[in-house]
């Protein structure tokens, strides 16, 4: 099991036990067909939901585990209205329209299965009134939408280079003198160009790059064998193409990768970083990968290029190259859909390409 995975299998363990018995019914139900990552999104929903419950007085239950289905079923829909109104305005954390829909989906597959699919042992439904059954959820992001969003925020071919040249040499530029940031960068330069080459040249997930071991780069094939998102085969990697503009900046990391981040021959992980007080490297996180490349994205005036937005930059650029399906198993997509999104962004993209060869041709 990859590396964010066996941590969130490790956290869904702790958190099955302080839930509903009839959660954990439905978790080991969806066990076989989901990934950890995605079962312990639904249990931190269910949470949500449950805490909520308490908070509002709508169950007698002591604590989340002892909430019982009767109080389910005594669910009225100005109930549910009321929780996505709090899940939208809560003080501490509002959450966006996107996550509302996903917290209120996440109820509904759990109401569905406890009404639809489980029996007691009369063969009845668990749950006799199914109050989410009555809720519409209209799905938020239109592949047309998040290209619209995406618009502007994202690397066009020269700039993909450029990005990664600024990493190699241009950030050290701007540092004017710091030498605490300048002895940092000169020691993960090569690294953190390595990351961000390996992404904007294959279009992997963050959460893929971070699970990478040393042997998962075959570097004549230019390929990176990776846990594809949603696959829950523990026994299979996924071989990922990368361009050959890839591999220079792969060849360099790994000729100092022992040597820099001193390396323990049982550590397997490809990108490795040297925790504060300890001498060895240890297999980089997602949240260091993330604030790395935000910290080269800001000097380089693009505040804000995420990591999963280089992601994007990678599938906007090889659409223009290949088809939607060529791009949907490129990036490891469940459904063609998805992809779309990159039809909507290289629209734009291609109309200014004509427009830009008319002119030239008019000159």
């Amino acid at each position: 099991m990859n590396i964010l995975k066996a941590k969130d299998r490790l956290e869904l363990d702790k958190k099955l036990p302080t839930m509903p018995w009839y959660v954990e019914k439905f978790i080991n139900y969806k066990l076989p067909d989901l990934s950890p990552s995605s079962l312990l999104e639904y249990v931190r929903d269910y949470e949500t939901f449950f805490k909520w419950m308490l908070a509002e007085g709508l169950t007698e239950a002591g604590k989340i585990s002892d909430i019982p289905l009767s109080d389910l079923e005594r669910l009225h829909m100005d109930s549910i209205d009321n929780f996505r109104m709090f899940l939208m305005t809560r003080r501490d954390h509002a959450n966006s329209r996107t996550t509302v829909t996903r917290k209120l989906s996440s109820l509904r597959s759990l109401f569905h299965y406890l009404s639809q699919i489980a029996e007691d042992e009369n063969f009845y439904p668990l749950l006799k009134r199914n109050v989410m059954a009555k809720v519409s959820i209209k799905r938020t992001n239109k592949p047309k939408d998040t290209a619209a969003k995406l618009e502007g925020k994202l690397l066009q071919e020269s700039e993909i280079r450029e990005f990664i040249q600024y990493i190699k040499e241009g950030y050290a530029n701007d540092l004017a003198g710091n030498k605490q940031a300048l002895h940092a960068h000169a020691k993960n330069k090569i690294r953190d160009a390595c990351i961000v080459s390996l992404i904007l040249n294959s279009g992997l997930r963050v959460s893929e790059v971070v699970n990478l071991n040393e042997d998962d780069i075959d570097l004549k094939k230019k390929l990176a064998y990776v846990y594809r998102k949603g696959k829950n085969d523990e026994t299979f990697k996924t071989p990922v193409y990368f361009r050959q503009d890839a591999v220079e900046d792969l060849v360099r990391y790994l000729e100092i990768r022992r040597t820099e981040y001193a390396a323990p021959k049982k550590e397997k992980a490809l990108f490795l970083a040297i925790p504060n007080g300890q001498k060895e490297g240890k297999r980089m996180t997602k949240r260091a990968i993330q604030e790395m490349v935000l910290k080269y994205a800001k000097r380089f005036g693009k505040p804000y290029l995420s990591v999963h937005k280089l992601r994007h930059s990678f599938a906007t650029d090889y659409y223009l190259q290949n088809d939607i399906y060529k791009t949907q198993e490129q990036l490891g997509h469940a459904s063609p859909e998805t992809t779309q999104i990159y039809a909507h962004l290289t629209d734009k993209t291609m109309a200014e390409a004509i427009d830009k060869r008319a002119t030239e041709t008019q000159e």
